[in-house]
C-alpha cells in the first residue's frame, strides 16, 4: 500500500473479489503501471526494468533482499501477498535461480495479473490461489530463505496475518538463517505497528524497523517494515542504507527496537484486532 502517484488519465478497470482493480499507465516511465484496488495502490511494476521499485517501502523491502546472504545468492522465497508481484520480479532479477511461490487468494486478482502484468517470463516464480494462513500451514517445516508478508485487503493489513501463531508458522517455515519480512502500515502514534513489532520479536531474537522518520515518530500514516530471524541480521549494511537511500529512512534497532514495544502486548489468534486504516487524504480522497 501506497500514495497514489503520477498516472495517464485513463484507467483499465476490473471486477475482482476484493472489489475494483484499476491499472494506470505511469505518464512519466515507460513500461510502468500502477495497480490500485478499491482506489488504493497495491504495487508499481516496470514491465521494462524488474529492479526499479517506486514505492518507498517496497525500496526498503528491496535493501533487506539485498543485504542477505552473499551478492547474488539465490533464495527460496514464500510472498504472502500478490498483488503486481513488484518484490518477486526484483528477487527473480536480481538474484538468479530464486525460487518463489506467491500466495494469494484473489483468484481474478491473479488473472488480471497474469494478463496484463505478465509473469510467466519471471524465472522461478508461481503463483498459488490461496490465503496466507492456509498457503503457510502447507509448506514443509525449514523450505524458504525468506518469508514476505506483504498482504492488505484494500488498506488494511488482514488481522490473522498479524498474530503471534501466524508469525510462529511463518517460523517454522524458514530455515535456521532464514528471514521474516513484514510490511506494516499504521498512524498516529503507531499503536497498531508496537503490537506487531512485539509479537515479530516474541519470536525471533532478532529484528529491526525501517520508516520514514514522519512515519516512525508517529506523526502520520505510512509503511514500516520489520524484519527477523534467529540469527543477527546486517543492522550496521541497512542502516547505512536507509541514511543514504534517495528516500531517506530510519532504522530502529536493538535496546531502541525494544523501547518502541515497550507496553505493547503481542497480537494472539482469537483476539478481537482492528487492523488501522488510513485517513482518506493519504489517497487523494476526500
Amino acid at each position: 500500500m501506497a500514495r497514489k502517484g503520477r498516472h495517464g488519465p485513463r484507467p483499465d478497470t476490473f471486477t475482482i473479489a476484493g472489489g475494483e482493480a484499476e491499472l494506470l499507465r505511469d505518464a512519466d516511465r515507460d513500461g510502468g503501471w500502477m495497480l490500485l484496488v478499491g482506489g488504493v495502490p497495491q504495487s508499481y511494476v516496470d514491465l521494462s526494468d524488474p529492479t526499479y521499485l517506486d514505492f518507498e517501502y517496497m525500496r526498503l523491502m528491496g535493501d533487506v533482499v539485498d543485504a542477505l546472504g552473499l551478492d547474488g545468492e539465490a533464495f527460496d522465497v514464500v510472498h504472502i501477498g500478490g498483488a503486481g508481484c513488484t518484490l518477486p520480479r526484483y528477487i527473480a532479477a536480481t538474484r538468479p535461480g530464486s525460487r518463489q511461490i506467491v500466495l494469494e487468494p484473489d483468484a481474478e486478482l491473479v488473472r488480471v495479473v497474469r494478463e496484463r502484468l505478465p509473469v510467466k517470463g519471471v524465472p522461478g516464480l508461481r503463483i498459488r490461489v490461496t490465503d496466507g494462513r492456509s498457503g503457510i500451514a502447507a509448506l514443509a517445516d525449514e523450505a524458504d530463505d525468506l518469508v514476505v508478508m506483504d498482504a492488505f485487503a484494500e488498506a488494511s493489513m488482514p488481522p490473522e496475518l498479524a498474530t503471534r501463531e501466524f508469525v510462529l508458522d511463518a517460523a517454522r517455515v524458514l530455515r535456521p538463517r532464514g528471514v521474516y519480512l513484514a510490511n506494516v502500515a499504521d498512524g498516529f502514534r503507531l499503536p497498531f505497528a508496537r503490537r506487531v513489532a512485539a509479537t515479530v520479536r516474541s519470536v525471533f531474537p532478532h529484528a529491526l524497523l525501517m520508516g520514514d522518520p514522519g512515519v516512525l515518530r508517529g506523526r502520520r500514516f505510512g509503511n514500516l517494515i520489520v524484519a527477523a530471524s534467529r540469527e543477527p541480521l546486517p543492522v550496521a549494511e541497512l542502516t547505512r542504507r536507509a541514511a543514504g537511500g534517495i528516500a531517506r529512512a530510519r532504522m530502529v534497532a536493538g535496546d531502541d527496537l525494544a523501547a518502541f514495544c515497550a507496553g505493547a502486548a503481542p497480537l494472539h489468534d482469537g483476539e478481537e484486532i482492528t487492523a488501522p486504516t488510513p485517513p482518506p487524504q493519504v489517497f487523494g480522497r476526500s
